[in-house]
């Protein structure tokens, strides 16, 4: 007999729904992995939002280790002939500052031309810019016209720029301008050092009579180069530039204006307490932070039975204790030995709260104590050494969190593996019930032809018989 096509048939039952309910309750066996295999990645990604936490918490406490997070200094400054930016170097005080001349780049231009474009003839240029290097420009006879000097100028990229100006169709008495076109040399620096020289190499009369601006063999001073002249607290002070440094300790003055030598501006440098505190309420805010996130990842609700994702995790609980011990410790030396001398108080929640007052007094009267405290001295390790050498033993490769991820990532592998093997067991089983099923099948499909056939022949001899 031919083999059935599609099981059932033969039979008449429905052999493939049997089978796939079969199939079903065999694949029941997976679930329990990929149910585990789900938890351990979700564990990944809870030890994920950990890390992320520990290291904004990690960053904040890092400021603290440094001294001039305690020496911030702010400035303020009445008037407008100045700015000012201080560092922590800068030293606190007022300071009176006049500005009699701000410095200037030097600007020279040319005779007029009536076309930017027409060729000047071959010949040289020599140009100087304070003690630099010359710049030596050689003209050919085809490139040497006022656009060509500009580019050929430009593309040296030394210490002068130049461009090319239109003065306009009509002169200051409203007769035609048939020369409007100049070349202007500017120096990229300000100040007398950086003073331009043109000079023409000698064989193109027509060149040097272009620069010969004033008729006396020189170009036309258009900015006069000069230096920025103040006085600080009554001190001359001349500098080549309007961005002075170092006229006062850790400030730098950007000249914007002059302003009477009578009325001198105000500088006043003091410190910046409220940076100061600011340093320090972050890194109790990313601590609180921190505490948050821990705190979720092992809830545990007993109305609804839900629990945090490292709820009872042996890594979580060291990690947590870790933190607890170095935020409680004590420094062992000094007036300011624990958090709590500082003004911040440890709360019954596990997080941290600033005493404003206590800590306000500090950093008014004690900075450099403050700085002590968290960076520690050369001989004495500071709360933020401590604490960073606890974070690094957490947040490292090879530290509790990487272990821990890994391992966790190792049973993903091998479940992974076990996922494979139940799963090839589960397709034989299938298969095999599929081909038994087969098999019964045609089993029936004969049984059920068979006995067609023989209830025919019993038909047929009642017939013979005369049998109803």
């Amino acid at each position: 007999m031919a083999s059935i096509s599609s099981l059932g048939i033969g039979s008449g039952l429905d052999l493939n729904g049997l089978l796939d309910q079969l199939a079903s309750a065999e694949r029941q066996k997976l679930t329990p992995i990929t149910t585990q295999k789900s938890n351990y990645n979700a564990k990944i990604s809870a030890f994920g939002k950990l890390e992320s936490a520990l290291d904004k918490f990690q960053q904040a406490a890092a400021k603290l280790n440094e001294a001039e997070s305690f020496r911030a200094v702010k400035s303020n400054v009445t008037g407008d002939a100045f700015t000012a930016a201080a560092d922590s170097s800068a030293v606190a005080g007022t300071y009176k500052i006049s500005v009699s001349q701000l410095a200037q780049a030097h600007s020279l231009a040319s005779a007029g031309v009536d076309d930017k474009t027409k060729d000047l003839g071959a010949g040289s240029l020599t140009i100087n810019v304070g003690s630099d290097e010359s710049l030596n420009i050689t003209l050919e006879a085809g490139k040497s016209s006022l656009e060509d000097i500009r580019d050929a100028i430009n593309a040296k990229e030394g210490g002068v720029s130049a461009s090319i100006i239109n003065t306009g169709a009509l002169n200051d008495d409203g007769t035609e301008n048939t020369t409007p076109y100049r070349l202007v040399f500017t120096s990229k620096e300000t100040g007398t050092s950086s003073q331009i020289n043109v000079s023409e190499g000698g064989t193109n009369t027509t060149l040097a009579s272009i620069l010969d601006a004033t008729g006396t063999g020189e170009m036309q001073t258009m900015v006069l180069a000069t230096d920025a002249k103040l006085k600080v607290n009554g001190i001359d002070i001349v500098s080549t530039s309007n961005k002075v440094e170092e006229a006062i300790q850790g400030a730098t003055l950007s000249l914007t204006k002059t302003v009477d030598p009578a009325s001198p501006e105000t500088l006043t440098i003091s410190q910046d307490s409220e940076a100061i505190t600011k340093n320090i309420q972050s890194f109790v805010d990313a601590y609180n932070s921190l505490k948050s996130t821990i705190d979720s990842l092992m809830s545990y609700d007993a109305e609804s039975g839900a629990a945090g994702k490292l709820l009872g995790d042996n890594t979580m609980r060291s990690v947590e204790s870790r933190l607890r011990n170095v935020m409680t410790d004590s420094l062992g030396e000094g007036s300011l030995q624990m958090l709590s001398d500082i003004g911040i108080e440890l709360q019954l929640d596990g997080k941290l709260e600033v005493d404003s007052e206590k800590l306000g007094e500090l950093v008014a009267n004690n900075p450099e104590g403050l700085s002590r405290f968290f960076g520690g001295s050369d001989a004495v390790e500071g709360f933020s050494d401590k604490l960073d050498s606890t974070l690094k033993a957490i947040l490292d490769d090879k530290g509790l969190l990487d272990n821990a991820t890994s391992g966790l990532k190792d049973r993903i592998s091998s479940l992974d593996d076990r996922y494979d093997r139940v799963e090839s067991s589960i397709n034989s089983t299938v298969e095999r019930y599929r081909k038994q099923f087969a098999d019964m099948d045609m089993l029936v499909a004969e049984m059920n032809s068979t006995m067609s056939y023989l209830g025919q022949q019993f038909e047929a001899m009642n017939a013979q018989l005369g049998r109803d």
